[in-house]
């Protein structure tokens, strides 16, 4: 799902960005960077001591793994609100906020093994209606850490079985250290067969993404999600 560079707006009160607004990068533009890399498997990426947008925009899958760790993320990002919205009508279709810093710690406190990947995986349902919106607003708030955040970009793709339903590219650009942000990234959905809608309606949890977040053009959080469309049925 391709995106164009956001407009940044001027820095707010304490310098976090007031908002960041996302459109669709030129889809030309998507097909000309992946085409400039060859195509990679996940278990290379995974030998990598790096991993760059090319590596990702070449892979023809969605993976199986996480190809960071959570500890690649040294500039404390964390996405702390998240909302997505019909741009047509405005109706909200899911909203999540990350619990407070003491409802953390009561889950903590109740004992157990630690998920090393609590937070890094969202399963979504919608109804069918959801496959044929043609735009939808998604809303982040996130906070960075002491250290600044230079051409912090976003590249999701998302895949239906091993088939690449659209690839996604924005730009947040540069957070100050300590900031509190928010930004709006438009998705411009394509417009999907039929066929192709009813069989992922009728098999959940078949529709996967991938996001990948880079600082300076190093891979330093990968999140999943996956997706089903049977809701209300």
């Amino acid at each position: 799902m391709s995106g164009s560079r956001p407009r940044v707006a001027p820095a707010g009160p304490g310098g976090a960005l007031s908002r960041l607004r996302g459109g669709r990068r030129d889809s030309g533009d998507a097909a000309r960077g992946a085409a400039a890399v060859l195509p990679r498997t996940e278990a290379e990426l995974l030998a990598l001591e790096a991993v760059r947008p090319e590596h990702v925009l070449g892979l023809s899958r969605v993976t199986e793994n996480y190809l960071c760790r959570p500890e690649d993320n040294i500039y404390s990002i964390d996405f702390t609100k998240f909302k997505i919205r019909d741009l047509e009508t405005g109706t909200v279709l899911f909203e999540i906020a990350k619990p407070s810093a003491l409802e953390q710690e009561e889950d903590n406190d109740d004992g157990g093994e630690v998920d090393t990947s609590a937070g890094r995986f969202v399963r979504y349902q919608f109804t069918p209606a959801f496959l044929r919106l043609r735009t939808v607003g998604a809303t982040v708030e996130f906070t960075v850490g002491d250290k600044p955040v230079s051409n912090f970009r976003m590249i999701e793709r998302h895949y239906f079985r091993d088939r690449l339903l659209k690839n996604f590219d924005f730009d947040f650009g540069f957070c100050i250290p300590s900031s509190r942000n928010t930004c709006e990234h438009i998705y411009e959905f394509p417009q999907l067969s039929e066929d192709l809608i009813r069989l992922m309606v009728e098999h959940p949890y078949e529709t996967r993404s991938d996001s990948f977040y880079f600082v300076d053009n190093k891979l330093v959080m990968h999140n999943k999600a996956d997706y089903a469309y049977n809701g209300g049925q």
